[in-house]
């Protein structure tokens, strides 16, 4: 293979979790052929796919939402609570939001549909194993959707858009009142637009490697776990314009 071809990165270590042959020979096939990714495990149910993590280590798992049994999004849940470094991308071939959204709350780090091309799929998977994804713009604007549809005449949220309180709970505080620092701001309300690290960096006028560490250090200092939790802290905070 062409030396341009190799990873930049360590390989990714995967699992496959669904119930269907077709499902898993699909994600394989997708997979196979790319070396940032070796398959290191595959699962048919939630209850599998826990006993399996323990022994095979992987640190990506794409987990189908619907299957018999534990379900995806259930099993998303365990995994995250004694695996929490343990990557999860939900495969659907629904885009139902409240799905999203509960998958999102449990700790999943994103989805993928069953029908958008290898190359959407090899793209977003190489973001997510490396700490690169995106909150793609579409969900940026459906969260948005969801969050001020849900806003009673105060302003302030009648009912969560995920589902339920992700930590931590909504503050009424002004946005000046969060424990961010003023770029750490400017950087939350890219990513409430749905901007990569890429852009951030571009927009910002500084380096991608700069971007990735104030988001390593804003999730930190919110306790929240991914871009689409951080998404909505910042609707919630007024960070971006809801007119």
């Amino acid at each position: 293979m062409n030396d341009s071809k190799k990873p930049s990165h360590s390989v990714a270590r995967v699992m496959l979790v669904d119930d269907h042959p077709h499902g898993r020979e699909g994600m394989r096939e997708i997979l196979s052929g790319d070396r940032s990714f070796d398959i290191v495990a595959e699962a048919t149910s939630g209850e599998e796919a826990i006993a399996l993590i323990e022994q095979q280590q992987p640190n990506l798992v794409l987990m189908d939402i619907r299957m018999p049994g534990m379900g995806g999004l259930e099993a998303t849940q365990r995994i995250k609570s004694r695996w929490p470094a343990v990557k999860i991308v939900m495969v659907t071939v629904s885009d139902d939001i409240s799905d999203l959204f509960e998958a999102i709350k449990r700790g999943a780090q994103g989805y993928l549909l069953k029908n958008i091309t290898p190359s959407q799929w090899l793209e977003y998977l190489r973001a997510v194993a490396y700490d690169e994804a995106p909150m793609s713009k579409e969900l940026a604007a459906r969260l948005l959707l969801e969050f001020t549809g849900a806003l009673g005449q105060s302003g302030r949220a009648s009912a969560s858009p995920l589902g339920g309180s992700p930590k931590p709970e909504p503050r009424t505080t002004a946005p000046s009142a969060t424990p961010l620092t003023e770029r750490e701001k400017e950087i939350l309300e890219r990513v409430a637009y749905g901007d990569s690290n890429r852009e951030i960096a571009a927009t910002l006028g500084i380096s991608e490697h700069t971007v990735k560490n104030h988001l390593k250090n804003i999730l930190q200092k919110l306790h929240l776990d991914n871009r689409v939790q951080l998404a909505r802290y910042a609707i919630q905070q007024g960070m971006n314009d809801l007119s």
